[in-house]
């Protein structure tokens, strides 16, 4: 999710925190397979706006799928007009969801803005769940044993960096895998220019982080491009012998569609020329963004993000689409 004005203004007051910084990678991949993904988009949303006067009646945004034991949990953003929250649908296949209500909801420091661009991980029996709020953003952390009742991390845990730096102006879109035992946080950062970008983190207990000292890992496209005026909204896997990266790119007229990197270390990615994944319905005519994956034998399952409005933060008619990344050789 893209920053609004008011963010951007009030992170002209940020006393950014240098942090911590490095030089690493994911594990190296051994080399990519032949073969490149097909985009099979699914028609119509699979989990639409809440009804007039609901939480979610605005917008249904940002999933952020994960499969329990069987079951499908989908933390989503929903926006009633005033303020976002988090809320939780379950589905026994990933397409048929049923709404549990709200979960989180944003307290002090967060402001109005909670869980926009969340990222959940399953780790043991915990579910835990960085989410970005705040004005300017700031990345979070919550657990949970079971979805609905959750324990925040008294502070944020990811802060922007210091003045003159890529991600002065705030830290958003959080989406983080786990590799070997170390937690991976890709997220973006905006600079005082006003570019968004993406950046890499790496943590052993996914409070404490190191940024990439080499951040940011991939530029702005060129004039013209769909992705010319920011990116964001990362979701990445490993298959088919690479790190494969999917982001959502934003044009001067605010129409956001995703695209597809490459990657052997996790570190240096390559963009690729497709596929571009945009809307072909009224829908999500104007934005697909904010993916997030399911890594299968076939390929990779995609939710997504969609609305009819081309506006940068809130207020798109925003639902909740599905599409297949299937691998062809």
């Amino acid at each position: 999710m893209s920053f609004s004005r008011r963010e951007v203004l009030a992170a002209s007051f940020l006393l950014g925190s240098c942090g911590r910084y490095g030089d690493f990678h994911l594990p190296v991949a051994g080399g990519p397979e032949k073969g490149s993904f097909v985009w099979e988009p699914r028609s119509g949303p699979v989990l639409e706006r809440g009804a007039s006067g609901e939480w979610d009646s605005a917008d249904v945004l940002n999933p952020s799928v994960l499969n329990r034991a069987g079951t499908y949990y989908n933390f989503y953003s929903g926006f009633d007009g005033r303020v976002w929250h988090t809320g939780l649908a379950t589905s026994v296949d990933g397409l048929g969801w049923t709404r549990k209500g709200r979960v989180l909801s944003p307290q002090g420091w967060e402001g109005d803005y909670i869980a926009a661009n969340g990222s959940a991980l399953l780790a043991g029996d915990e579910i835990l769940y960085w989410y970005q709020a705040g004005k300017p953003p700031r990345i979070a952390l919550a657990r949970s044993l079971d979805g609905l009742a959750w324990t925040k991390h008294p502070r944020a845990v990811l802060d922007a960096g210091p003045r003159g730096s890529w991600d002065e102006r705030g830290v958003a879109d959080p989406y983080v895998v786990l590799f070997g035992g170390v937690f991976y946080l890709f997220y973006l950062g905006q600079d005082r220019a006003r570019r968004q970008r993406l950046g890499l983190a790496r943590s052993n207990d996914g409070i404490v982080w190191t940024k990439l000292r080499a951040n940011p890992l991939l530029e702005l496209g060129g004039p013209g491009a769909f992705d010319e005026n920011g990116l964001g909204e990362p979701a990445v896997w490993f298959s088919n012998g690479s790190y494969w990266m999917l982001y959502t790119g934003r044009d001067r007229n605010e129409y956001r569609r995703m695209g597809l990197a490459r990657s052997r270390d996790g570190a240096r990615w390559e963009k690729l020329a497709s596929p571009v994944i945009a809307g072909g319905e009224a829908w999500n005519g104007k934005v697909v963004c904010d993916g997030t994956v399911e890594v299968t034998a076939q390929g990779v399952r995609v939710w997504f993000g969609g609305g009819d409005l081309p506006r940068p933060d809130e207020r798109l008619n925003g639902q909740i689409g599905y599409g297949f990344l299937r691998w062809r050789s």
